[in-house]
């Protein structure tokens, strides 16, 4: 895993924000979520670019509008779409490249992901399709095994 401090960061060094920094960011009760506004602004500050997939947004779809018995914010539709329309007038969305399935199933064989890690997958395979090469994740021990990105933590900026 490459991690790296605040300062090893070139400038327009590009992000991908994972689905778990916009879902902590909105979260008023979660302890992190400072931390991950934070992150953001300080990337941003710095003149990198962040950016964010359908798949993101789908993710955080699922997880704002779940019940809160199951883990989730249990927002309604309409608050999920205003938060999701914010989301979207802040960073610019990769769109997903025609071959997105060619770099995830060679990503997926390449590392033996199986389950719930073959979401990871397909964001790295995005990144990769788009010359990202960064992503800003409070989960990086999920993303170790992909070798042509750089990992960071929130607490790294």
């Amino acid at each position: 895993m490459k991690r790296f401090g605040a300062k090893a960061f070139t400038k327009m060094t590009k992000f991908l924000l994972d689905t778990n920094l916009l879902l902590r960011s909105c979260d008023q009760l979660s302890p992190d979520r400072l931390l991950a506004e934070r992150a953001v602004a300080k990337l941003l500050g710095n003149g990198d670019e962040a950016y964010l997939t359908t798949q993101n947004l789908i993710e955080f779809w699922d997880v704002v509008t779940r019940p809160r018995n199951v883990n989730g914010f249990d927002w309604t539709t309409q608050r999920a779409e205003a938060e999701l329309k914010l989301w979207l007038n802040k960073f610019p969305l990769l769109p997903d490249p025609s071959d997105v399935l060619t770099h995830w199933l060679r990503l997926v064989a390449q590392h033996d992901i199986k389950g719930r890690r073959t979401h990871d997958a397909r964001l790295v395979a995005v990144m990769l399709a788009h010359g990202v090469t960064h992503l800003l994740t409070f989960n990086t021990g999920d993303f170790t095994s992909f070798t042509k990105i750089s990992l960071v933590h929130p607490s790294d900026l």
